[in-house]
């Protein structure tokens, strides 16, 4: 008989997200009248449309493929030329930061390329990753086989968990044991922290003293409005040769149904083989995505072009602003609610502590049938989630204003 991938039954329970809609669904059908009340604070997914520059080039675009001279067939696997550029261009070399065109690879999104970047790196390695954490972090390198089996807490053996709290600001400090390989998310998803120049430039300091490659998921960068807080790893000096970054158009453009994100991996940066021997991991992504990606749609990936454009630039801050009105309106509910609030400023998440030690999803059955919000249980995202819940702010301004009247109710 064929033999399955062993890995898969280490997994704990189901992926978070698909559980929270498998409650939300059995509320709903039990109790049809509350259900035309719910609103979902949940998962991270935008509402608003697409910035009406990106709805115009992917017209444009659908154009093009209507006429033999400007029919785009496959492109190539890493992405096309014009948005690579674009985006080294805006997002980098515009703000002080050396990364080349070809250092840019464009896929479906950050959440695939956050697992599929495991491809490359070997299964010896010592991990770092944060908790609470996006769980597509674990997950992944459970699949992998990079990992044992998870204790009765769900902490797995062979991941070095990096304990995040109020007592640190959510941002975990640089250990005394040498690691591999650190996953690092900022502004953080879920607690909606972010990281100092300072604390970033001690992980790149560490990375560089033990050779550890820093995994560095900035999808949220956008939404950074402290001036004093950096926006990519390439900021600080020295992270060329220690650090991966994923970024994602799916929060900042709305792309979460349209599908779009890039990987930056320097050519400077090394790894070793199992003999010891130093090689770049860039021809070795670059092979993986030429090998197992046929790249994004023409069409799309002149939707994000778009993004770069002055209109688009300013379209896309329209974005945000909504999204962080939103935001400061939950936030200030659940202040006023008297609970222990983090996150919401710099980032669309709000993090917070659960009342009457609650636990987390004894919270989340408390805001679903008594306020019919449906909100994430913090401890989906770690033992050290435990007690807290995450509500997003991805919405429209009346469900925003609407959950903060149910929240000052309840």
């Amino acid at each position: 008989m064929v033999q399955l991938n062993d890995n898969y039954l280490k997994l704990k329970a189901g992926y978070l997200f698909p559980e929270i809609a498998r409650r939300v669904k059995v509320f709903c059908d039990a109790h049809p009248e509350a259900a035309k009340r719910v609103i979902r604070c949940g998962i991270g997914d935008v509402t608003e449309p697409l910035p009406s520059a990106v709805v115009s080039a992917m017209h444009k675009a659908v154009d093009d493929m209507a006429s033999r001279e400007s029919f785009r067939g496959y492109g190539p696997e890493q992405g096309h030329e014009f948005l690579r550029h674009a985006i080294a261009q805006n997002d980098y070399r515009d703000h002080g930061m050396e990364v080349a065109d070809d250092e840019i690879f464009i896929s479906d999104g950050s959440k695939c390329d956050c697992g599929n970047i495991l491809d490359i790196l070997g299964h010896k390695n010592v991990l770092g990753i944060t908790d609470p954490v996006y769980p597509v972090y674990v997950d992944t390198n459970v699949m992998a086989g990079h990992t044992g089996e998870a204790n009765e807490a769900g902490a797995y053996e062979g991941i070095h968990y990096l304990a995040c709290d109020a007592s640190n600001g959510f941002v975990p400090e640089v250990p005394k044991e040498k690691l591999d390989v650190v996953y690092l998310c900022f502004p953080n998803n879920p607690t909606g922290a972010t990281a100092t120049r300072a604390q970033l430039a001690a992980w790149v300091a560490y990375a560089r003293a033990h050779g550890t490659l820093i995994l560095f998921d900035a999808a949220y960068e956008a939404y950074i409005s402290d001036p004093e807080v950096p926006h990519s790893i390439y900021e600080i000096p020295g992270a060329r040769e220690c650090a991966i970054e994923f970024r994602s158009f799916s929060k900042n453009g709305g792309f979460t149904g349209t599908r779009c994100a890039f990987t930056v991996v320097p050519k400077t940066l090394l790894a070793a083989t199992a003999t010891g021997e130093c090689k770049p991991l860039h021809p070795l992504w670059n092979r993986r995505m030429s090998t197992k990606f046929n790249g994004v749609s023409y069409i799309v990936q002149r939707g994000a072009e778009a993004l770069y454009t002055p209109e688009g630039k300013q379209q896309v801050r329209g974005l945000i602003e909504h999204y962080m009105g939103n935001a400061a309106i939950l936030r200030a509910a659940v202040q006023q609610a008297g609970l222990p609030v983090f996150g919401g400023v710099n980032a669309p998440y709000i993090w917070v502590g659960t009342p009457d030690g609650l636990t987390s999803w004894e919270m989340f059955d408390r805001m679903l049938t008594q306020a019919n919000v449906v909100i994430t249980p913090g401890s989906g995202f770690g033992s050290k989630g435990e007690g807290y819940f995450r509500i997003s702010a991805f919405n429209s301004r009346a469900n925003a204003e609407e959950v903060a009247r149910r929240i000052a109710a309840l």
